[in-house]
């Protein structure tokens, strides 16, 4: 249910965001120092992951086992200090773990079933927040893969790049009328 949610909630989220939202551009610039990894996490991501096809252990999956959604997280985080009110960063808080947490165990179960080294993979890599070192797999240790530009767009991740700019112009529109 909660990945139903997602994209409807975020919309309303974002509504929400955007009418309260007091953006200065000093908000603004200091959200690029959240936006931008964020970004660049979920690119970097989207270059690895094999959806369905294979258990991803390698890039930022050696690290974390939900690089994508630790990217929304910081690009989330971004936002909410390029908003400029505390209480719309709890907003964000609030939708990030209704909706992320059901749908990463959800994917966690389908994941378990799918793929019998998981809880090896569990147990060496943590859920969200990164080790400070690659996971070291011993003799499993997984092939190396390389970064994918063709991953990356079947992905169509720059959909996220896209999204972030129109909110930024958004904001700067904010901005100009509040004025």
């Amino acid at each position: 249910m909660a990945r139903r949610l997602r994209v409807p909630l975020g919309f309303a989220v974002a509504a929400v965001f955007l009418v309260f939202a007091k953006p200065s551009g000093e908000t603004m610039a200091w959200s690029l120092l959240l936006v931008v990894p964020g970004l660049w996490l979920r690119a970097y991501a989207a270059g690895y992951v094999k959806k369905n096809a294979e258990l991803t252990r390698t890039g930022p999956y050696a690290y974390t086992r939900n690089p994508l959604y630790l990217g929304s997280m910081g690009i989330a985080a971004g936002f909410a200090v390029a908003a400029g009110r505390w209480w719309l960063g709890l907003l964000l808080v609030v939708m990030f773990l209704a909706i992320y947490v059901p749908v990463i165990l959800s994917e966690e179960a389908y994941l378990r079933g799918a793929f019998p080294f998981f809880d090896e993979y569990a147990r060496r890599v943590p859920r969200l927040l990164p080790r400070l070192t690659r996971a070291d797999f011993g003799g499993a240790q997984p092939e190396l893969g390389r970064f994918s530009p063709e991953r990356y767009r079947h992905h169509r991740e720059y959909n996220a790049v896209i999204g972030a700019a129109a909110i930024y112009v958004a904001l700067a529109l904010r901005m100009l009328v509040r004025r």
